[in-house]
């Protein structure tokens, strides 16, 4: 296994729609094994292909409080939310150090693939369903802080690309 690079925000390949998985093989094994160790470093509970710059549909999840629980969704689609709302505040391993309120549907039904190609429904609420929401949202192309007002999210872009340029330019001086 191997750690992957996390795009950051706003790096304009997060906005990209993932293609269906068609072919479930040792390539796409390896590609969850590898996404589930970058997400558990990171630390993450949830971490999606194109997060990876990998743009298929694929996500790991992992809500537990023993990090024991890994979900896998592959070519996951929404059957069904809830017309009640919740508002959760909500993280990003592409915008790290950033928390907003972000209001959901509070629960949701969802059928996808394992990594063998079976098919299997979920049934979820509280983060879990917040994470399915947020993770399936990268799939689409789109990042949790498009739900936040301009002002909001311009600032956030500001200082995700400040933080870019520093990091850059403390690597070349190190380099």
């Amino acid at each position: 296994m191997s750690l992957l690079t996390i795009l950051r925000y706003p790096d304009p390949r997060l906005h990209k729609v993932a293609k269906k998985v068609s072919l479930f093989d040792a390539r796409l094994r390896q590609l969850v094994d590898d996404m589930a160790e970058t997400m558990y470093d990171a630390p993450g509970v949830g971490l999606a292909a194109s997060q990876v710059d990998v743009h298929e549909r694929i996500i790991v999840i992992d809500t537990s409080e023993t990090r024991s629980d890994l979900r896998v969704l592959i070519n996951p689609e929404l059957l069904w939310t809830s017309p009640e709302k919740i508002v959760y505040d909500e993280g990003c391993l592409s915008v790290p150090g950033i928390y907003d309120g972000v209001e959901r549907p509070a629960r949701v039904k969802a059928r996808a693939f394992d990594v063998a190609g079976v098919a299997f429904e979920v049934e979820a609420d509280g983060l879990l369903a917040v994470c399915i929401q947020h993770e399936m949202d990268h799939l689409m192309g789109k990042v949790f802080v498009e739900y936040l007002s301009p002002l909001k999210r311009n600032r956030i872009k500001a200082k995700m690309l400040k933080e870019e340029r520093e990091l850059n330019r403390d690597k070349r001086r190190t380099g």
